[in-house]
């Protein structure tokens, strides 16, 4: 896609997940629309130890010590192979991802479900793990387009807004909430920076071979 398609999908997105949570706390912040209700319904249904503990782990990986590890070692692995500038690229699309979720968290201030199984912080929406999850899962298919990758990236993605419903941490809607954003964000900062990030190394030296055929 080029920039100006990149760059209004992205705004197109995270104006999506704003209309979105202004929908849901209209009414108030604690007040659960009928969709989030029978979801969670379903998930106690559902629910089972097995479920937990998958919840739980991707509770663990998602979190934000996990993830940052996950992100400077992934910004690590590519400034080691002498991609640079798709290490800034992976770095500011997850520092603002991260950003515009806590913005939005407080903002709409939304109460998370009463049998919530793990600790977590305030504001139901959005979901920063999926959120996170969507941001990583969009860089991955940006920086490397192949169909293994979109299925593994969009798995993923189900994986996690999954089991933060499992685990009673957030409504349905705000995993809804948190892809939006991740996906949203990570668009915008590719519509600036994905073409630069692409691009050939400024940096790397000539060898004789390219000066003599110049």
């Amino acid at each position: 896609m080029t920039r100006p398609v990149l760059l209004w999908w992205g705004i197109g997105l995270i104006l999506a997940a704003m209309a979105l949570g202004a929908a849901l706390t209209a009414a108030g912040p604690d007040i659960p629309s009928a969709v989030d209700t029978w979801w969670n319904s379903l998930m106690d249904g559902i629910r089972s130890p097995f479920l937990v503990g998958f919840g739980s782990t991707l509770d663990r990986v998602g979190g934000s010590r996990i993830a940052t590890i996950v992100g400077l070692v992934a910004v690590a692995a590519l400034l080691i192979a002498r991609r640079w500038r798709a290490a800034v690229f992976v770095a500011v699309s997850l520092l603002a991802s991260v950003l515009v979720v806590q913005l939005l968290k407080s903002l709409f201030g939304r109460t998370r479900p009463e049998e919530i199984l793990v600790d977590s912080d305030f504001g139901s929406f959005p979901s920063g793990h999926t959120a996170n999850a969507a941001t990583f899962a969009v860089l991955a298919v940006m920086l490397f387009p192949r169909l293994w990758v979109w299925l593994v990236a969009g798995l993923w993605m189900v994986c996690m807004a999954f089991s933060r419903t499992v685990l009673s941490a957030h409504w349905l809607s705000d995993t809804v909430g948190g892809i939006l954003i991740g996906a949203g964000v990570t668009l915008v900062v590719g519509g600036l920076l994905l073409d630069w990030a692409r691009s050939p190394r400024s940096d790397s030296p000539r060898t004789v071979d390219d000066v003599g055929s110049k």
